[in-house]
């Protein structure tokens, strides 16, 4: 199926993740995305050795690359500016997370743009936004949404090493903000025929992200504390270990509606009417105490046991702590649409999906990510540059699969 941004033509000058990730999303939801790439490719395509694996696929590169177009081509020479603005010219959308200093050197930069074609559309992905004095600051997600934007913090206990983020989480993020904003930015140009700049960045969506510590910090000059779980005053919200190893999250906000099923679940109805836990307030008081007996009876049995128990109570709002291994155990990742299957010559390679469905325009990957400049010459063809190709190459301008 085409998907929703059918007809939308889109160039991306992206590197890494979080530019190509909103390109990813949109080539997902129908766009033809043509992706320029230096010469030596994105350097998201070295991620299969970053990794340290010796596999013939890069499925870190394929996730946010799938059903894209590759011209491989060298931006700091006049023939390969010029491509690029006929490119940009016939676009309707341009995306980059390049830096803007960068961007400003190749006469790249939106204002630039914009004032050569007032319809575009031009996104913007940065690390800390586009004004101020670390606007041109170079920054990973890692940097800019997870450490500097708090997050970090917030997930230290007191005195312990901060976690490890798990790879492009904020550039995830930022790409679907960056998807979304584009999208608005067209059906607002379909209105008014007006084009126009539309940027985020890593370290906003971070504080976004974090929006609800900083809300009560923003407005009650508080600071909300880490939580531990051997101490969390509500013992119907937290974590447990089942007697098999597993963990799993019970979430009971509404204390007194989610305390009394979760004393009947685990044995001990008696539970609900002593008071020492028969309020929020005296289960609070007593919350370590509590905890500790929960631990040793969560230990009794495993969670599929555990499961049952919680399942003959409506409101126990419980989950396990998935491993990736359990993820594709689980028939709800299936039936949620957590998978795609991407045509693969004869067959499919199956890959995560993007996060939205559109139930009445449904999208479907078209293709595989593309190799660096596989469709350099086609791209070129479709210009009018045909004749030019052989030239190009030969003065590397451009690079197509197998040339020197």
């Amino acid at each position: 199926m085409p998907g929703p941004l059918d007809g939308v033509k889109v160039v991306e000058i992206g590197v890494w993740i979080a530019g190509p990730a909103a390109a990813g999303i949109m080539a997902d939801w129908g766009a033809d995305v043509v992706k320029i790439e230096p010469l030596g490719g994105d350097p998201c395509r070295t991620f299969r050795q970053i990794l340290g694996a010796d596999m013939p696929t890069n499925p870190v590169f394929e996730m946010d690359n799938r059903s894209k177009r590759s011209i491989a081509m060298d931006l700091t020479t006049e023939a390969g500016r010029d491509i690029a603005e006929q490119l940009i010219s016939d676009a309707d959308v341009l995306v980059t997370n390049v830096r803007l200093a960068g961007l400003e050197r190749l006469g790249l930069d939106p204002e630039s743009v914009r004032a050569r074609h007032p319809n575009l559309i031009y996104a913007a992905i940065t690390g800390y936004g586009m004004d101020g004095e670390d606007a041109d600051r170079a920054a990973f997600d890692i940097l800019a949404f997870w450490a500097r934007s708090g997050i970090a913090n917030m997930l230290t206990p007191p005195g312990q090493d901060p976690p490890f983020q798990r790879g492009g989480m904020g550039d995830h993020n930022a790409g679907l903000a960056a998807a979304g904003a584009i999208s608005a930015a067209l059906f607002h140009r379909e209105r008014t025929g007006e084009g126009q700049i539309v940027s985020t960045s890593l370290y906003r969506e971070g504080l976004y992200t974090l929006s609800f510590d900083l809300s009560v910090t923003l407005g009650w000059g508080l600071t909300l504390e880490v939580g531990k779980r051997e101490k969390m005053r509500n013992p119907a919200s937290n974590n447990y270990v089942a007697g098999d190893g597993r963990r799993f999250w019970i979430v009971g906000l509404e204390a007194d509606r989610h305390w009394p099923p979760l004393a009947r679940a685990v044995g001990h109805p008696e539970w609900i009417d002593d008071e020492r836990y028969a309020t929020a307030a005296s289960r609070g008081a007593h919350a370590e105490t509590l905890i500790a007996d929960l631990d040793a009876i969560f230990a009794t049995r495993p969670l599929d046991e555990w499961a049952e128990a919680f399942a003959t109570e409506a409101d126990i709002f419980w989950a396990p702590v998935n491993s990736p291994e359990d993820l594709l155990a689980d028939p709800q990742f299936y039936a949620a649409g957590g998978v795609v299957d991407v045509p693969d010559g004869a067959g499919t390679t199956s890959m995560i999906a993007t996060p939205v469905d559109f139930h009445g325009t449904p999208w479907s990957a078209r293709s595989l990510a593309p190799d660096l400049g596989e469709h350099s010459r086609q791209i070129l063809t479709e210009l009018g540059r045909g004749a030019d190709i052989d030239d190009l190459l030969a003065t590397r301008v451009i690079a197509e699969p197998g040339a020197d």
